[in-house]
């Protein structure tokens, strides 16, 4: 469809990105509005949706609520520097209860426990409530409902080859019934994996639940944060440390699949993956905030891709544990959101040649080389290895791929790509010279120099005055904005503030900035790309327009959801979020920005 979407798919759309993650870094789930658990994938990241009513919303199962009778107001909220979500349930009869949904993530026996489990705790604070427990798992992307057994003190779902247990104290026939009861004490609901729950359930939740709170916001406690817009700062930080699948180091490029980009836009994606790009984006913010755990989990992991690929082909993306094949599949069970299929499994862009992954490989892991801080500083032997990765950037800066944007069925060579194997070769030669090899420095720079002068000499258009997004051509994209922070030009050259204004004027839509507006395999884009809004604060703000980037800076944090967070896109008509949620581009821009525009510590003293 290429006019505007009616209010009732506005309507749907709004109410439907008021979703509030939890997680503990192994899964993640999606709360609504209501307390209602929208959408979870077991057993991890990747896997499938067994919560999927956010892309089936007329399908009556792929949820988990709890509802309170007559219910007429409900507030949310995180309990403070943490992911654990408060949802306040009230009636005018007086009746009070609070949901507490968490999944568990602490230290024990000298490792970080983080079960593949969701726990509720339903407290009743006032009045005599009646709730009705509506669990209602699917499995096999929405085409079947479990089989159900029970035990003394527990239901088992049979979701296909998995089996989960849900262990509580409320009467389990009640909750089989889905019947309305009335909530007389706080009730415990911890669904996980099919084993006894080997202690007393009440107590050992409530421990559970204080050691989560403490190690989240201890973790915080560490974070090196700017003086304003704190706030937004740890929430999004705390979000993208959720989307980091620590068993491997993986970091997703958001926690949900086939949120369109627009309405009807066919522009539906599977964003479970680790991109090696948006994993960079998502290090660099979080180093900036000292968040170094996230950056030595995701080196180890790195480590691992660039051993597999022993000097060959890096894919843009690999699956969470390693996988190279991501086969994209429609899954026909589920209509999608808001009834805007497709919903797809996979994502076809694993078969892609993106050369800027060289850049972003050595880009994330050269910090290694100066970082002291760091419990595994970087080797002579990770040096070697990386520069296997450098030869291939230097090997195709200069050939076709598909680009940051990944489009389909065209190939150029971009810009961008060409920028970021320079910086591959630049970065290495800074390596080279922490660890005292000054030939190899000499011999990266020198490399360095060549695809600058390349990049010079066939990226700038003269007739358009900008640098062009295609070398030989005269297009733009948002990218370009990127040469700055590449360290590829300063922000007082006259080339990167003429190519600035022909951005300005090419993408921007009042507040947002297009990716590109040219059409591409879906026709025109329709939507702004939130992070490219970030690129354009940082220039604005980087050629000294500092009002204009505050400005921006601050109409986008009042685009956030009331969870406190952004998704991939925004319609620069009516400000409605799109796309896939979580999305770690956008919160890494919000990051990156607060950083930038912030007044210093020393103002607070």
């Amino acid at each position: 469809m290429n006019g505007a979407p009616d209010q009732a798919q506005h309507q749907a759309q709004h109410q439907s990105m008021n979703l509030w993650p939890i997680g503990n870094c192994e899964i993640a789930a999606l709360v609504d509005a209501k307390a209602r658990i929208a959408w979870g994938c077991l057993p991890r990241f990747d896997g499938d949706p067994v919560f999927c009513s956010l892309l089936e919303p007329q399908e009556d199962h792929g949820y988990w609520d709890i509802v309170l009778e007559n219910c007429a107001r409900i507030e949310q909220h995180y309990i403070r520097n943490t992911p654990v979500l408060v949802t306040r349930m009230s009636c005018e009869a007086g009746n009070v209860i609070e949901v507490v949904d968490f999944m568990p993530r602490f230290p024990r026996h000298g490792r970080m426990f983080r079960p593949v489990a969701i726990a509720r705790i339903v407290r009743v604070i006032s009045g005599s409530p009646r709730i009705a427990v509506r669990l209602r798992p699917a499995y096999g992307w929405g085409e079947g409902s479990p089989r159900h057994t029970s035990g003394s003190n527990h239901i088992r779902y049979i979701l296909g080859e998995q089996v989960q247990r849900l262990t509580s104290n409320a009467p389990l026939g009640w909750i089989r019934d889905e019947r309305m009861f009335r909530a007389e004490r706080d009730l415990y609901f911890y669904f996980g994996p099919d084993e006894g729950f080997d202690a007393q359930l009440e107590a050992r939740m409530e421990a559970m639940l204080g050691e989560t709170v403490s190690t989240w916001q201890h973790w915080v406690r560490g974070l090196n944060l700017p003086l304003e817009w704190q706030e937004a700062v740890i929430r999004a930080a705390i979000t993208l440390k959720l989307c980091q699948y620590e068993q491997t180091g993986a970091i997703v490029a958001a926690l949900t699949t086939s949120l369109p980009e627009h309405a009807d836009s066919g522009r539906n994606w599977d964003y479970r993956f680790c991109w090696i790009r948006d994993a960079y984006f998502t290090v660099q913010a979080l180093n900036r905030l000292g968040a170094l755990d996230v950056l030595e989990s995701y080196l180890h992991y790195l480590r691992n891709i660039v051993d597999a690929a022993r000097g060959g082909h890096i894919q843009p993306l690999y699956g969470i544990g390693g996988e190279a094949t991501l086969t994209e599949h429609v899954m026909p069970a589920l209509r999608g959101f808001a009834g805007m299929g497709p919903v797809r499994s996979g994502n076809q862009a694993y078969e892609q040649i993106q050369h800027d992954a060289y850049g972003q490989i050595v880009l994330s892991s050269v910090q290694a080389f100066f970082d002291q801080r760091l419990l595994r500083q970087a080797t002579v032997q990770d040096f070697e290895a990386l520069e296997v990765v450098g030869h291939r950037a230097f090997a195709m800066f200069n050939q076709p791929d598909a680009g940051l944007w990944e489009l389909r069925t065209r190939a150029h060579v971009h810009t961008y790509s060409a920028a970021m194997c320079w910086a591959a070769c630049d970065r290495l030669a800074n390596a080279a010279g922490a660890i005292g090899r000054q030939k190899a420095a000499m011999f990266w720079g020198e490399r360095a120099e060549h695809i600058r002068t390349h990049i010079d000499a066939n990226a700038w258009s003269r007739a358009g005055n900008h640098y062009s997004a295609v070398l030989g051509e005269r297009t733009l994209d948002a990218s370009l904005l990127q040469l700055l922070d590449l360290k590829f030009i300063r922000a007082d050259d006259p080339r990167f503030i003429s190519t600035l204004d022909a951005i300005e004027g090419g993408l921007r839509r009042g507040s947002h900035m297009l990716r590109y507006a040219d059409e591409d395999d879906f026709g025109p884009p329709q939507s702004a790309f939130n992070v490219c809004t970030f690129w354009l604060i940082e220039a604005l703000h980087a050629t000294g327009r500092y009002g204009d980037a505050r400005a921006l800076f601050e109409e986008m944090l009042s685009r956030r959801t009331p969870a406190g967070l952004l998704s991939e896109d925004i319609d620069p008509s009516t400000g409605a979020l799109w796309g896939n949620y979580p999305q770690t581009y956008s919160l890494v821009g919000l990051i990156q920005c607060a950083g930038l525009l912030s007044r210093p510590w020393s103002d607070a003293r």
